[in-house]
């Protein structure tokens, strides 16, 4: 029995297949889903989602936001996501480091912005860590 990932972020729908296993990052730690997988609603952590079909596994880079998972699919919706082949490390360190000056200034912040922005610092870290590891 086959299970269909998606993810959507507000910008647009990034994944959408049908997968052999998916692993997540959750702000608990990470959690394997199989087909036949009790439902399971759960918070989404920066991280690195695996998504695996046959001997191939891609990699996913998540920003946050939350999952649902059924018997046959899982919804993710993230803040951010980005296929692994997808992240130029310039880019990634250039908005990281725009973030964390911002950051430094974090006295003239409202708290929103102050969330928003180390988001994007966790969703870096999170993509150079992945691009770099390969």
């Amino acid at each position: 029995m086959p299970l269909t990932l998606e993810i959507v972020t507000p910008e647009a729908r990034v994944y959408s297949q049908t997968v052999d296993s998916v692993v997540i990052p959750t702000v608990e730690g990470e959690v394997g889903i199989l087909p036949g997988h009790v439902p399971l609603m759960t918070q989404v952590g920066a991280g690195e989602l695996r998504a695996t079909k046959g001997n191939v596994t891609e990699l996913l880079i998540v920003g946050g936001g939350f999952a649902q998972v059924t018997a046959e699919k899982v919804s993710i919706l993230a803040d951010s996501a980005i296929d692994e082949e997808k992240i130029d490390v310039n880019v990634v360190e250039e908005a990281m480091k725009r973030a964390e000056d911002a950051l430094k200034g974090a006295a003239n912040l409202t708290t929103t912005d102050i969330e928003r922005l180390e988001g994007i610092v966790r969703f870096s870290v999170a993509q150079l860590t992945v691009k770099r590891r390969r």
